[in-house]
């Protein structure tokens, strides 16, 4: 069962061009990442982590909040710095069967 893990994050827009260039090269760099940006709140953007399971989208998260990854240089453009960088994991959400 597929999984993801999702980042929410505000950039500071003096930062923007280059938070845009930094995640440009981050993304030639990794598989399986979206990044998207809101189009009622420029400069809000999330990342979609896709994880063949739950276990996966927990260590993806786990490596992405790390001091030690790329993506957390990200956290220096961010009001607030990391303390403002929401990450969750989810799964697909168990809905009843339509056969009643």
């Amino acid at each position: 069962m597929q999984a993801i893990c999702f980042a929410e994050y505000r950039i500071e827009d003096r930062h923007r061009d280059t938070y845009l260039a930094y995640t440009a090269k981050l993304l030639e760099k990794t598989a399986g990442v979206h990044l998207y940006e809101g189009t009622d709140q420029i400069n809000l953007f999330v990342e979609i982590w896709h994880a063949v399971d739950e276990k996966e989208a927990e260590q993806i998260k786990k490596e992405r909040c790390a001091e030690r990854s790329p993506w957390y240089r990200i956290a220096e453009w961010i009001p607030g710095g990391a303390d403002k960088m929401h990450v969750w994991t989810f799964k697909p959400a168990a809905l009843p069967s339509e056969d009643r």
